[in-house]
C-alpha cells in the first residue's frame, strides 16, 4: 500500500503521504494523494483480497490446481452482460456497466453451480469445471459477436476488459467493500469444511459435515468475492491462481489459514503489479490485467509441469 502511495507518474516521499493522510498536509501531492493514489490503492487492496479468496476457495472445492475464478464462468458472465447492457441500452457509464458485470457475473455463476450441483458428490467433481469451462466458452462467443456488430459495445468493452484500477468511479468503493467482506467473512468460515471435505466425503459426513452446504457456502462466497471484484475492475487474471499456491507455500493444505491467507497475497500482489506497471510504462502506464497475465503465464506453465500437480 506504501508502494502504491508513493510511486507513480511523480514519485511522492512517505513523509508526505502520511502527513496528506493525516489531514497534516495541503499541497499539490497531498491532493494527488487523498482524491486519486488512495481510492485506486483501497480498490486494488479489496479486489486483489477478493481474487485471492475466492480462487482459494476454488481450488478447495474442485481439488484442481489451476481453478481460478474465470474457471466457473464469472469473468464471461460479467463480460457478457456489459456487452448487451451496451449493445441494448446504449449503458455507458462507469456505475452502469459495474451493475451490469455484478449481475451477469452473479446469473452465470448461479448457472454453473446449477447445472452442475447435482455432480458434487464422489469423483464426478470435474463435471462442475467441465460446465464452467463451456459456459464461459458460450458467452465469451457471444460477447464477441455482440461486440463485432456494434461499434459501442466495443468501446466500453475495450476499457472495461482489459482489467485494470485507473479509470475507476470510485464511488462504488463503499458498496464493493461490503460485498467483499461479507464474501470473506463466507469464505473464511467455509475453510472449515474444505479441510474435512479434502480427507473424502465419506469421512467428512462421518464428522458431521453437510456436503451439499459446505458446496453452496462455498458456491456463495466465491460468487461474492470474484463477481464484485471483476465488476469493479474488470476481469484481472491469474491472481486467483497464483495467490493460493503462495499461501500454501506458508501454510501447507490448511485451508483454515490458506484462504486468509491467500486473500492478502491476492491483495499485495495485484498491488505490486499496479505500481510496476505506472512504473515501466511511464509517463503512461500498463493495465494491471496485462502485468498480471505477464506473471501469471509462467507461474500456469510452472503448475501444469509439477508432477504433484493432482496432490491437492
Amino acid at each position: 500500500m506504501a508502494l502504491s502511495l508513493s510511486i507513480g507518474a511523480r514519485s511522492i516521499p512517505l513523509s508526505t503521504v502520511l502527513d496528506a493522510l493525516r489531514g497534516s498536509a495541503s499541497t499539490a501531492d497531498a491532493v494527488v494523494i487523498t482524491s486519486q493514489r488512495l481510492p485506486r490503492t483501497l480498490l486494488g487492496l479489496l479486489a486483489g483480497l477478493a481474487f485471492g479468496m475466492a480462487g482459494a476457495l476454488m481450488q478447495g472445492h474442485t481439488r484442481n490446481p489451476l481453478a481460478e475464478p474465470g474457471l466457473f464462468g464469472v469473468n464471461a458472465g460479467a463480460g457478457f452482460a456489459v456487452a448487451i447492457m451496451a449493445f441494448a441500452f446504449g449503458v455507458s457509464t462507469p456505475i452502469g456497466i459495474i451493475g451490469a458485470a455484478l449481475i451477469g457475473a452473479a446469473l452465470a455463476s448461479f448457472l454453473v453451480f446449477f447445472l452442475g450441483l447435482g455432480h458434487l458428490r464422489g469423483g464426478a467433481l470435474v463435471m462442475l469445471a467441465v460446465i464452467g469451462t463451456t459456459v464461459s466458452a458460450l458467452l465469451s462467443s457471444l460477447t464477441s459477436g455482440i461486440v463485432l456488430l456494434d461499434r459501442q459495445s466495443l468501446d466500453v468493452m475495450r476499457f472495461w476488459e482489459v482489467g485494470s484500477l485507473a479509470g475507476r468511479d470510485t464511488s462504488y468503493v463503499p458498496l464493493l467493500a461490503v460485498l467483499i467482506v461479507t464474501g470473506a467473512v463466507v469464505a473464511i468460515a467455509n475453510g472449515f469444511s474444505i479441510n474435512s471435505l479434502g480427507l473424502g466425503e465419506d469421512v467428512a459426513r462421518s464428522l458431521g459435515v453437510s456436503i451439499i452446504a459446505a458446496r453452496v457456502l462455498g458456491i456463495i462466497g466465491i460468487t461474492l468475492l470474484a463477481g464484485a471484484a471483476t465488476a469493479a475492475c474488470g476481469p484481472v487474471l491469474f491472481v486467483g491462481l497464483v495467490a493460493p499456491h503462495a499461501a500454501r507455500l506458508i501454510s501447507g493444505h490448511d485451508y483454515r489459514w490458506l484462504v486468509p491467507q491467500a486473500g492478502l497475497i491476492g491483495a499485495a500482489l495485484l498491488l505490486i503489479a499496479d505500481t510496476i506497471g505506472r512504473v515501466i510504462a511511464s509517463p503512461g502506464e500498463l493495465q494491471v490485467g496485462i502485468v498480471m497475465s505477464i506473471v501469471g503465464a509462467p507461474v500456469l506453465i510452472a503448475i501444469t509441469r509439477r508432477r504433484r500437480m493432482v496432490a491437492l
